[in-house]
C-alpha cells in the first residue's frame, strides 16, 4: 500500500493531536501528582483535558474533511 500525500497529512495531524493529549496528561500528572489520590483540582483539570481533546479531534476531523474536498 502506497502512502499518498493526503494519507500522510491525516496521519501527521492525528498524531500531533494525540501528542498534545499525552503532553496534557503528563502536565497534569506532574502538576497534581505526588500522592496516591488525585486532588479535586487535578480531577477537574483532567475532565477539562478530556473535553478539550474531544473538541480538538472534532476540529481535526472537520479540517481533514475540508482539506480533502479542496484537493
Amino acid at each position: 500500500m502506497e502512502i499518498d500525500a493526503e494519507l500522510r497529512r491525516q496521519i501527521t495531524v492525528s498524531l500531533a493531536a494525540a501528542a498534545v493529549f499525552i503532553v496534557g496528561l503528563v502536565a497534569i500528572g506532574v502538576t497534581f501528582g505526588g500522592s496516591t489520590v488525585l486532588p479535586e483540582a487535578g480531577a477537574i483539570a483532567l475532565v477539562a483535558l478530556l473535553a478539550g481533546f474531544v473538541l480538538l479531534m472534532a476540529g481535526v476531523g472537520t479540517y481533514l474533511m475540508r482539506a480533502e474536498d479542496e484537493s
